[in-house]
């Protein structure tokens, strides 16, 4: 090795010629690396070429197509969904008021045909609560055992007036009040100053009311004023000059 080292020191031409063989085998090292890269990528490229292949990119926009189009199917199925929601939401309000409606006219018919039944029933008790009243005015016990009968139906008719209180019953009292034909029928008409036109003096047949149904109307007799008598017989003592011009 020593030996070697003095040739070279020696002999400045081998030392050169050893240069210039490193370097030549530096640049063969280098091409070598060089060609060896351009290999791979040379065949890499395919590989890049063949992930966005013709056929690929078609698959991709069919499937986005595909996509596109599912989407739009989905929205009009919500539509329509939404759309079946809504008309079945109405059409559900609308059966609950026709039920509610049905409801309360069912039971206002109810109602109206209870209170019918109970009018009836009551009008024919009117008239033994009239002969209980008649029997209380008329009739005058005159010893003890009268009095006892007098007392026992009594009893009953007050039985009876209270069981008719208790239903809703009640008795006009009209006297002293304005005319009402509702309420009241007009028997008789007295002549008078002491009371205005058209107020009941005096009830001859009493009325009853259920609620706000009349019963029976009150047989009364109704004020009038006194004039009309006077115009009346002035008109009248006319007619029969009229009719007897001679006298």
């Amino acid at each position: 090795m020593i030996d070697e080292q003095n040739q070279l020191e020696n002999n400045p031409e081998s030392l050169d010629n050893k240069i210039n063989a490193s370097e030549e085998q530096g640049s063969s090292a280098t091409e070598a690396n060089a060609g060896e890269m351009q290999a791979n990528a040379t065949t890499e490229t395919p590989a890049i070429a063949q992930t966005t292949s013709p056929s690929q990119t078609a698959e991709q926009l069919e499937a986005a197509q595909t996509i596109a189009v599912l989407t739009q199917e989905v929205e009009s199925l919500k539509q329509q969904l939404e759309q079946q929601t809504d008309a079945l939401k109405k059409r559900y309000i609308s059966l609950a008021a026709e039920f509610d409606n049905f409801r309360k006219r069912t039971q206002k018919e109810k109602e109206d045909l209870e209170t019918e039944i109970k009018c009836k029933t009551i009008t024919e008790l009117l008239a033994v609560v009239d002969n209980f009243e008649r029997a209380r005015v008329q009739l005058k016990p005159a010893n003890d055992g009268e009095m006892a009968i007098h007392k026992s139906y009594q009893s009953v008719y007050k039985y009876l007036v209270d069981s008719l209180k208790r239903l809703g019953v009640s008795a006009m009292r009209p006297e002293g009040q304005s005319f009402d034909p509702a309420y009241h029928e007009a028997m008789l008409r007295e002549y008078t100053d002491e009371h205005p036109e058209g107020t009941v003096i005096e009830q001859l047949v009493r009325g009853y009311t259920l609620g706000d149904r009349v019963l029976r109307h009150a047989m009364v007799k109704v004020a009038a004023p006194k004039e009309s008598t006077e115009t009346s017989e002035e008109e009248q003592s006319q007619q029969e000059q009229t009719d007897n011009p001679a006298n």
